[in-house]
C-alpha cells in the first residue's frame, strides 16, 4: 500500500491544446473538491494537436480559476520539442507532423506549411519567438520533470524500471513507453503519468495512467488521489 499525499491531489492528463476541456475539468474539480484542501498537478503536454495551445498556457498562467490553487506543472515531450525548436529550428520538420503546426498557428504564426527546408524552419522559428509572450516562454522553461507526494511519483511518460530514480533523465521522464508500460516490477512509488493515450484511465498496483486522448476524444481526465483512494474524473 502506497502512502497517499498529505492532501488531495488532482493529477490532470494530457491537454493538447483543448482549452475548452481544461476549463470544464477545472470547474468539475472545484465542485468535486468542495471545501477539501487540494492541489493540482498537471502531467505535461499542454500544447500541440488541439486547436488552442496558446490559450491553454494563457489559462494556466493567468486564469482567476487557478489563482488560489496550488499548481505544479510538469514538462511533457511536446513542450521539450517546442523549446528545442526555438534553439534548433530544423526539428520543425518533424515537430510539424505531430502537432507543431497547430501550436504555431495558435500563436499567430501563419503561412507555415510542411517543409524539410532548413531555411524555412529557421525563419519560422524566428517568427515564433517574436510571437511568443515572455510569460509563456518562462512557463515552458520552468516546467518540472517530476514531483513526489507521499509515495506517489508524478511524471509525464514514466520511468525506466531498471534505473534508480536518481539515474533517470528527461529521456525517460518525457519519452519512455514500452520499457515502462510492459514491465511488471514493483516500484518504490506509485507512478502517475500520461503520454500514452488509451480509451479509459487505468490503475493497477504499479501505475495510474491518465492520457485519454483529449484532443481527439473530447475526454480530458484527472485522478483525485487521497487517503480515501483514487477516483477518476473526466469531461465525458
Amino acid at each position: 500500500m502506497y502512502a497517499p499525499p498529505a492532501r488531495t491531489v488532482y493529477a490532470i492528463g494530457d491537454i493538447h491544446g483543448r482549452k475548452d476541456l481544461l476549463e470544464r475539468l477545472i470547474e468539475t474539480i472545484k465542485n468535486h473538491a468542495g471545501r477539501t484542501d487540494y492541489e493540482l498537478i498537471f502531467l505535461g503536454d499542454y500544447v500541440d494537436r488541439g486547436p488552442d495551445s496558446a490559450g491553454v498556457v494563457e489559462h494556466l498562467i493567468h486564469s482567476e480559476a487557478l489563482q488560489d490553487v496550488d499548481c505544479t506543472f510538469l514538462k511533457g515531450n511536446h513542450e521539450a520539442t517546442l523549446l528545442e525548436f526555438l534553439d534548433t529550428p530544423e526539428v520543425g520538420s518533424s515537430w510539424s507532423t505531430y502537432g507543431g503546426l497547430e501550436t504555431l498557428l495558435s500563436y499567430g504564426v501563419q503561412d507555415i506549411g510542411l517543409s524539410k527546408d532548413e531555411a524555412h524552419w529557421a525563419a519560422t522559428s524566428k517568427r515564433f519567438r517574436e510571437h511568443l509572450p515572455p510569460a509563456h516562454l518562462e512557463f515552458y522553461k520552468t516546467l518540472e520533470s517530476f514531483t513526489i507526494r507521499g509515495e506517489y511519483l508524478f511524471v509525464h511518460a514514466g520511468i525506466d524500471p531498471g534505473k534508480a530514480l536518481s539515474e533517470q533523465t528527461d529521456a525517460e521522464f518525457l519519452w519512455i513507453r514500452d520499457a515502462f508500460l510492459n514491465d511488471t516490477r514493483q516500484y518504490d512509488y506509485m507512478i502517475v503519468h500520461g503520454h500514452t493515450p488509451q480509451s479509459e484511465p487505468s490503475k493497477d498496483n504499479r501505475r495510474i495512467s491518465l492520457d485519454t486522448g483529449a484532443y481527439q476524444t473530447g475526454v480530458l481526465t484527472a485522478a483525485a488521489i487521497s487517503a480515501a483512494g483514487v477516483e477518476f474524473i473526466s469531461t465525458r
